[in-house]
């Protein structure tokens, strides 16, 4: 196996878990005020991409590469509907709710959260639609709960 290939099975199979990490360790940091805007725009919007994504899985499926192309995936997976990327759709979420509060760090998670799409298409297991279509449900569902949620006086992004 190639050190290309063991970067990419990384990245598809971990580098999700460094987004959370960072996600985590961000709102540990924030004040007070803060931790409860984002507490609630975490609580509203990631059951809200969850019904979505759902929703989306019974109106569209996409057979994984592995099955529809019969090519070799470089990490095991069941051969289920790949439509959308679920390690995407959670990077993604957490990496758009985190671009309101702090446009440094959101560029950053959604740079790893483009990584972790290019790395489940890489290894074989998604279809670039998968990727693109579980970034369109989070970043939709977060840019309408952001803009219809009533804030309470400051806005939430940094200065």
């Amino acid at each position: 196996m190639t050190v290309v290939n063991l970067i990419f099975i990384f990245g598809a199979k971990y580098l999700s878990l460094l987004v959370i990490l960072f996600a985590f360790f961000w709102f540990l940091n924030q004040p007070r005020v803060r931790k409860k805007e984002s507490l609630i725009l975490i609580c509203i919007c990631l059951p809200l991409i969850f019904v979505a994504a759902v929703v989306a899985s019974h109106i569209y499926y996409n057979p994984r590469p592995f099955v529809a192309q019969q090519v070799k995936s470089l990490i095991a997976h069941k051969p289920d509907n790949g439509f959308p990327s679920h390690h995407v759709l959670l990077v993604s979420s957490l990496s758009a709710i985190i671009f309101i509060f702090s446009k440094r760090l959101g560029f950053f998670l959604w740079a790893l959260t483009l990584l972790v799409g290019f790395s489940r298409v890489y290894v074989g297991v998604h279809h670039v639609s998968d990727i693109v279509g579980s970034i369109l449900i989070s970043v939709s569902i977060v840019s309408l709960t952001y803009f219809l949620y009533p804030k309470r006086g400051k806005p939430y992004a940094e200065k």
